[in-house]
């Protein structure tokens, strides 16, 4: 602690000071006290007071310039900072010039397959697309001799567009091409042009074509082309500038293709409809191949494509699996062939069964399944809602073939699970029939009438949530797309309508009056009342067999089709 000056000097005569220390530049003193303490006192500027009083009474005093100290902790302070600035420049030159190499040298990032990795990949690794292969064949001819269509005056397309849902085999392939003809493979996908800076994909576009024709004949692949190919001057605030500037560079560089140079581009998308008319034109993206989901002989193939390689035991018939799998992908395929594998492996298994297959097939079909509930008496509620909508599906003249049903749920649902196998024809011709689409409805009803039949209409539950919002989607489509409805043949809305970030949602709106609107709404809900009697009606005299099957569900938890209908053919030739 600080002693006061006056208190200093009585110390000094006194004899309680051992040792006084002078520093001028402070204006203090530091002294020593006999019993070991030292405190500082501060002193006026030049005071020779305190000078004469320790000489008089003999107590060493040091004069200590502390200017030199000054200056050094001042330089070393100085340096520090000058060091710092000097290290935060050379980052930010560094990080900037980092960014300007990214900026600039697009083809340092563009993934080129190598010639090895491209062999791996032969027409027939692609399974199923024989059609589609037929038809890019000829791009695999003039990649290997081009001067014989050059003779015959003919062009190759400069652009290649696949069109299909994910999973079908596009980018496949595109790899199936550039392996048969043996050429480079530029591989990228569309999202990997645009940035946050302006004018970056412009850059890459140009550096990744200047690659491709110094490499030529080669294949450039552009993947999910729709990211960087929307519809210029769409959706909220006019569309955006970078992607607008990417697309206007690849429209460029296509153009700037000589006939016959030898690179051709092939694009994939799920998405044609929001794609810029320039980008789909004649002499860009001149030839356009759709590859649909694979159909049962497909993905037969498919699934003997992705069997080469696993242990599948004899039992097993491929074809059988391919006939229960409709409206699977190719990906589809392969994942469930994968899961089946996990699952054996899982196990202790070295060889994939039936027992694995089924297993995957489930977890492909919904996903993670959790237990039943515990509670009896909701457990029972839920296992009449599902024999509901059973009875009914057995009951009316349906397309879809009944599997199994099973108190096993998916994660986050409430009800168990009733599946039906599509109609193989209904799924390859794409046409629905106006008492298919209302039978579906119907069915989907099923389990809102069971409730109602067995626990009355006020302890109807909740469970059946999504077989309601199936009823609205499809009745909604009867009235708005199909024309299935009192308000004529006529189609109020389409897929055109769609709303997407492609469009401009200022111009998308109802071509049709709210009198239509009210109208629509009205045999909307007609149709659902209309197919609840209907199911209502067809289960109201089977209480008893409900009651039996629900029974037996409940001790089982799952019953496969073979016994429901046994059981529903005994109760009709018993009445």
């Amino acid at each position: 602690m600080n002693k006061s000056y006056s208190q200093l000097l009585k110390d000094i005569e006194s004899g309680e000071i051992l040792s006084i220390i002078l520093i001028p530049n402070r204006r203090e003193v530091i002294v020593e006290l006999i019993n070991g303490e030292r405190k500082v006192i501060p002193i006026f500027y030049n005071d020779q007071k305190i000078l004469r009083i320790s000489d008089e009474y003999n107590v060493p005093l040091t004069v200590r310039d502390i200017r030199s100290e000054q200056r050094l902790a001042n330089f070393i302070s100085g340096l520090g900072l000058t060091l710092i600035f000097i290290f935060t420049l050379l980052f930010l030159i560094k990080r900037s010039s980092k960014l300007l190499n990214n900026m600039q040298s697009f083809s340092r990032r563009s993934s080129q397959v190598k010639d090895d990795e491209i062999r791996k990949y032969t027409f027939d690794d692609v399974a199923g697309l024989n059609e589609e292969s037929d038809e890019l064949k000829e791009i695999v001819t003039f990649l290997q001799n081009p001067q014989r269509l050059i003779d015959l005056g003919a062009k190759t397309p400069k652009g290649v567009l696949l069109v299909g849902p994910p999973g079908t085999g596009k980018t496949l392939l595109a790899r199936a091409i550039a392996g048969e003809a043996n050429v480079p493979f530029f591989s990228i996908s569309a999202s990997e042009f645009v940035e946050m800076f302006v004018g970056v994909g412009a850059g890459r576009v140009r550096e990744l074509f200047k690659s491709a024709k110094s490499k030529s004949p080669c294949i450039v692949f552009i993947d999910e082309i729709d990211s960087i190919g929307r519809q210029r001057g769409a959706g909220i605030g006019g569309g955006n500038d970078e992607r607008e500037q990417t697309l206007n560079q690849l429209l460029t560089e296509m153009d700037g293709f000589e006939v016959n140079n030898g690179v051709i581009v092939i694009a994939a998308t799920n998405r044609p409809d929001i794609l810029d008319g320039a980008l789909i034109r004649p002499g860009r993206f001149d030839r356009r191949i759709d590859i649909s989901l694979p159909d049962k002989n497909a993905r037969h193939k498919i699934l003997s494509v992705h069997a080469r390689t696993k242990p599948i035991c004899d039992s097993v018939k491929l074809m059988e699996w391919a006939i229960k799998t409709p409206g699977f992908s190719g990906a589809d395929l392969q994942n469930l062939l994968n899961e089946a594998a996990i699952h054996a492996a899982r196990n202790n298994k070295s060889i994939i069964s039936t027992a694995e297959l089924d297993k995957a097939l489930d977890k492909a079909r919904f996903g993670l399944l959790s237990k039943p509930l515990s509670d009896s008496a909701k457990k029972r509620q839920i296992a009449y809602q599902i024999i509901g909508k059973t009875l009914v599906a057995l009951l009316i003249p349906s397309q879809d073939k009944l599997e199994k049903i099973s108190l096993f749920k998916s994660l986050g649902d409430i009800s168990g699970m009733t599946y039906f196998t599509p109609d193989e024809e209904t799924i390859d011709s794409g046409l629905l029939t106006r008492i298919y689409i209302y039978n579906k409805i119907v069915v989907s009803l099923g389990s809102r009438a069971a409730e109602i039949i067995i626990f009355g209409s006020k302890e109807v539950t909740q469970g059946s949530q999504k077989d309601l919002e199936n009823v609205f989607y499809w009745a909604n489509l009867m009235v708005t797309r199909f024309g299935f409805s009192n308000l004529g043949p006529i189609a109020y809305d389409s897929d055109k309508d769609s709303i997407f970030l492609g469009k401009d949602i200022m111009t998308s709106k109802k071509t049709y009056s709210q009198k239509t609107s009210k109208e629509i709404d009205k045999q909307i809900l007609s149709i659902a009342n209309k197919a609840l009697n209907h199911a209502v009606k067809l289960l109201s005299d089977k209480a008893s067999l409900m009651d039996s099957l629900v029974d037996e569900l409940i001790v089982n938890e799952t019953l496969e089709s073979e016994y429901v209908i046994k059981s529903l053919n005994s109760y009709l030739a018993a009445k």
